[in-house]
């Protein structure tokens, strides 16, 4: 009988590897206003487990705009399509250092949460905070509190969920919003912390389809591949173009090493005879029939010749 171990073991043997049957799949926002921009990728066993899962990006990532890195955008996957988990924007939150950051003794905060519905049926909430200059009598911070909701509720009521969308991300709704407490109580920050998607309204068709984008990307990979071919194909034109140049350079070379062996040898060789006594030196010049006066410095010069 097999011990517990072993069957256990065995058993571990036959479990399938999660792993192994996951894919990896293409995150892109909306379709407005980023025509389906891939801000990311995730990996699921399979496409209905994708559906609901919210991805978080600072809005610098997927705008460029370097002044927004405190703002986290989410996006919630609705749809896949084929290697492609198409999203939805849910809202943003504006980090919570930064809110921190701006709320100091002796200034006045005024937060609340408004929920609106657009014009096109998007039921969505907003959470603005009001920094003062300096604190205020409740009496002004529910003033201030009435006339921010009233401007975000008539905001909401009369444009789509796009355009509230816009005034969001871009700034728009924060300065109307100072615009309206400035009137009230001197106004020092304006933050719109935080805005959440309720309920989805009527979606719009418009701007290019998934396909018309991938079109796009794949020219953009194919032109970058013949750019780089190109580049190399040049390079390795003006390396066979420079290749005579090169070979000219190194004949040179070897022939002025060749010119300048004499002199390195007879150096050479005068530095030998120099370490001869000169009674040496003088029994060579007999043998090769030479005079044997002067000094050794002259001995040597006749050797040398």
């Amino acid at each position: 009988m097999a011990s517990k171990g072993a069957s256990s073991r065995a058993a571990a043997r036959k479990q399938k590897d999660k792993w192994k049957s996951k894919r990896w799949y293409k995150i892109r926002a909306p379709r407005q206003p980023w025509n389906f921009k891939q801000i990311g990728e995730t990996i699921a066993e399979d496409e209905e487990l994708l559906i609901g899962r919210m991805y978080e990006i600072t809005q610098q990532e997927v705008d460029g705009d370097f002044s927004k890195m405190n703002v986290k955008l989410k996006f919630r996957v609705t749809e896949v399509v084929g290697q492609d988990a198409i999203t939805e924007f849910a809202g943003h939150e504006v980090l919570k250092d930064h809110v921190r950051r701006q709320i100091r003794r002796y200034r006045g905060k005024v937060d609340d949460v408004i929920d609106a519905v657009t014009d096109d049926g998007y039921y969505i909430r907003i959470k603005p905070l009001l920094i003062t200059r300096q604190r205020c009598k409740t009496s002004k911070k529910q003033a201030i509190r009435q006339s921010v909701k009233e401007l975000i509720l008539q905001t909401a009521a009369s444009s789509t969920w796009m355009q509230v969308q816009k005034k969001l991300l871009d700034g728009t709704m924060q300065e109307e919003v100072e615009s309206v407490a400035g009137k009230i109580v001197t106004i020092r920050e304006v933050i719109l912390r935080k805005s959440q998607l309720v309920q989805t309204g009527v979606v719009t068709d418009d701007g290019p389809t998934l396909e018309e984008i991938q079109d796009d990307e794949e020219r953009v990979v194919a032109a970058k591949e013949a750019v780089i071919t190109a580049a190399m194909s040049s390079e390795e034109v003006e390396e066979a173009e420079d290749a005579p140049d090169v070979l000219a350079a190194e004949v040179q070379e070897v022939a002025e090493q060749a010119e300048e062996a004499p002199e390195e040898v007879t150096e050479a060789a005068s530095e030998d005879l120099s370490s001869l006594t000169v009674a040496v030196l003088k029994e060579r010049l007999k043998e090769a029939g030479l005079p044997v006066s002067g000094k050794k410095a002259d001995l040597i010069a006749r050797l040398s010749e």
